[in-house]
């Protein structure tokens, strides 16, 4: 907008300034008003109306006086009064201090460039030599009444108008061009792509905007896009099958081989004009999948297989809608086991790696999402993956997310050796070498701690000066990650423990009360791993003066538990040298490993009722065992097994007692003393009332079966309730605005 003012009939006046988001930019919001003076020069009629200009200063720099360039924009832009130059000032100089990091930037730049795929432009066919206008939209209808070339004319005419965003106010309050568009899309989609694809692109251009998704339901497109979609990509197998059919037969005649060719061509032309209409219908699909009501009902229709089988197709702009589209579903859980279901993860492996750079980013980000699976992350490793995934680490527009898959694939500890036979491990350890000083990126580090758990990837980490190069870094910068790899390296026999006995001093002199605990723990746990039989254990004790912080680390309430733990560790290790463990007994350190023993039960206990089946199992026979060898714990750790398994049954007991405990507030008679009231001597229920009567009718809580209260036996009655999805709603709630 021009900054100068006009006649005096027009008042514009700035309302606020603020600096741009992204550029380095100020925004100013001003307001217009405009006001026709009558004869006597009274205002006869007003109207306001906001806006905004962007006020650009690229050649801002570190270096620049930011005093005169304040005034220059002053100069340019009349719209900013003079009285804010302070205001000016303080803007730029934000702007000029304003930092971002470089890799950062690239990073979220990319990730903005390929949220939406790029915008939908007139496709081959659609072109027309004439110009439509807004006056003549009732004439374009009319042609919608006629032979299927004329309906194209017409339509094509108002797709012209709807690309306006500034006409789509005006389409939208004629309901008769609307609604002959739906009906002809309606009868006539299966006799012409062409026209389905301009009319699937008019109610497209409404889609772009949410405040017009409700006239596009209102006549069923989405459901139409649906049908559409599905028609095509069963027609494309047909079509399919009929040119295998013809070049299986690979005929050695000349004319038979022109059928052949032409045929090919044929198929060629068809397969061009059928992903323009998939490409536009998905696209419309997506934009009304913005609500999730939507997006549960395309869901319902199988959305995601549709989506996956168009994966098969070689038209990169089309996969890249695909594949936006399978991304933003695969943040609900139904979607994803969905997926798990129609082999996508095979399906996008082939498009790794690519020359599309959106569609390279946009696969990964959705392979991402779907890693968090276990069962998809093991089919990630069976395509080969894995190595297509490590090739992508020398890409440093993608490096991030490559380096977050294999994260998640080295948790699972089946997968752990394969990185062997890729080149990943040379490259994560040239990556931690190039970084100096500068904090290392919590993926990059957690990537390697996953991997130094395994034998083999940790002997290709000390291979050369691998090792020497992370004890280095990590004592310099107390980096505590970075000793937890070293840790998990130190834990493996063979000819990697016997590196680290250079590093044994170094190691000691860290572990001191002066110290983070966080960084002793992992310093400590990595001396406890050192079980190397020619180590002077004795010597390293007395020399960096170890068995006082030992000692006083086993003191109740002396520090965490998993200090505790390394400590216990490590007092183990040293044990085994024979002249260390006199040492060790000697200053009375056995007592408070006596004392630590004595809590170990009931820690053992609490961890009974862990969510892990493993822990529950390991505790449960660790309890056993001590129940054999100390009756006093036999008798607490058999208490707390029946009050476990008899919870819900004690509750209730302990829950009436303490309402017989109760003094009566009215006069009763002793009759509910006798509990043969409350209880039927039936010869099923014991008249003493040992037994609840709802030990038996309470049958209803077996297996997850409901039941109403009057019939025990019914199994056909509905459930009163039901769950929520993971969308936090029922699909049977009455939505927003209707989709079918």
């Amino acid at each position: 907008m021009d900054c100068e003012i006009g006649e005096d009939l027009f008042l514009m006046t700035a309302n606020s300034l603020d600096v741009h988001p992204t550029e380095k930019a100020l925004v100013v919001h001003y307001e217009v008003e405009a006001s026709i003076l009558g004869e006597g020069g009274g205002q006869m009629l007003g109207e306001r109306k906001e806006g905004q200009k962007i006020i650009r200063v690229k050649s801002l720099s570190p270096s620049t006086d930011v005093g005169a360039l304040a005034k220059k924009v002053l100069e340019e832009c009349k719209l900013i009064p003079s009285s804010r130059l302070p205001q000016v000032e303080q803007l730029l100089y934000y702007l000029q201090t304003r930092k971002t990091s470089p890799v950062e930037g690239k990073v979220e730049k990319k990730e903005k460039k390929t949220v939406k795929p790029r915008e939908l432009t007139p496709f081959e066919g659609m072109e027309l030599n004439e110009e439509a206008s807004i006056t003549k939209v009732d004439e374009y209808v009319e042609l919608l009444y006629e032979g299927i070339p004329e309906k194209i004319r017409g339509s094509a005419l108002i797709l012209q108008l709807a690309r306006n965003p500034d006409n789509l106010e005006d389409l939208l309050h004629n309901e008769a061009a609307l609604g002959a568009l739906a009906r002809v899309l309606r009868e006539d989609w299966k006799q012409s792509v062409e026209l389905a694809t301009i009319i699937i692109y008019i109610f497209f251009c409404f889609s772009s905007f949410s405040q017009f998704h409700g006239v596009v339901s209102h006549y069923k497109i989405g459901a139409l896009c649906m049908s559409v979609v599905e028609h095509e990509l069963k027609r494309h197998d047909v079509w399919r099958e009929e040119l295998r059919k013809k070049n299986k037969s690979a005929p050695e005649n000349g004319s038979l081989r022109r059928d052949q060719d032409k045929a090919q061509r044929k198929y060629q032309g068809l397969l061009a004009k059928q992903e323009q209409l998939l490409r536009v219908s998905l696209y419309l699909l997506l934009n009304l999948a913005e609500d999730t009501r939507t997006e549960l009902k395309m869901r319902n229709k199988n959305i995601v297989g549709l989506l996956v089988k168009v994966l098969e197709r070689d038209d990169e702009e089309l996969l890249v809608l695909v594949v936006s589209f399978l991304k933003k579903l695969s943040i609900f859980l139904e979607n994803k086991n969905d997926m798990a279901e129609v082999d996508t993860v095979e399906r996008l492996a082939r498009l790794i790696p690519c020359e599309h750079e959106d569609l390279l980013n946009l696969t990964l980000r959705l392979l991402l999402n779907l890693s968090f699976d276990s069962g998809l992350r093991a089919k990630m490793v069976e395509v080969g993956l894995l190595p297509k995934l490590t090739a992508l680490l020398g890409d440093e527009s993608n490096r991030q997310v490559a380096m977050r898959i294999l994260y998640h694939i080295s948790i699972d500890d089946r997968f752990k050796g394969m990185f062997v036979y890729t080149d990943c491990i040379p490259q994560l350890m040239q990556m931690l070498y190039e970084h100096g000083e500068d904090e290392i990126e919590a993926e990059l580090i957690s990537v390697c701690i996953n991997l130094a758990a395994n034998k083999r990837n940790a002997q290709l980490m000390c291979e050369g000066n691998g090792l020497k190069m992370l004890m280095k870094r990590a004592l310099k910068m107390k980096d505590c990650l970075l000793m937890k790899m070293i840790r998990n390296i130190s834990q493996h026999d063979g000819p990697t423990k016997s590196l680290f006995i250079d590093y044994v001093g170094d190691l000691a002199a860290e572990i001191r009360s002066e110290e983070e605990e966080e960084w002793v723990l992992e310093c400590l746990g990595t001396l406890a791993n050192l079980t190397i039989p020619d180590l002077d254990w004795e010597l390293v004790l007395k020399e960096y003066n170890l068995v006082p912080y030992l000692k006083d680390r086993l003191k109740p309430g002396s520090a965490e538990d998993d200090l505790i733990l390394e400590v216990v560790i490590m007092i183990g290790t040293v044990s085994m040298d024979d002249a260390c463990a006199a040492m060790l007994a000697k200053s009375g350190i056995i007592p408070a490993l006596i004392e630590l023993l004595n809590e170990a039960p009931a820690y053992l206990i609490d961890l009974m009722h862990d969510k892990n089946a493993e822990i529950r199992k390991v505790c449960d026979n660790t309890l056993d065992i001590i129940a054999e060898y100390d009756e006093e714990w036999g008798r607490k750790i058999q208490s707390e097994k029946f009050r476990f398994h008899n919870n819900q049954w004690l509750e209730m007991v302990e829950s009436r007692q303490a309402d017989e405990s109760e003094p009566y507030l009215y006069d009763n008679d002793n009759d509910n003393d006798r509990t043969d009231l409350f209880y039927s001597a039936d010869g099923i229920t014991p008249g003493d009332g040992s037994v609840s009567p709802d030990f038996f009718s309470d049958l209803q809580a077996q297996n997850g079966d409901l039941h109403h209260p009057g019939d025990v036996f019914d199994q056909t009655t509905a459930s009163p309730g039901r769950p929520v999805t993971a969308y936090g709603f029922r699909p049977d709630e009455q939505p927003f605005y209707q989709y079918s």
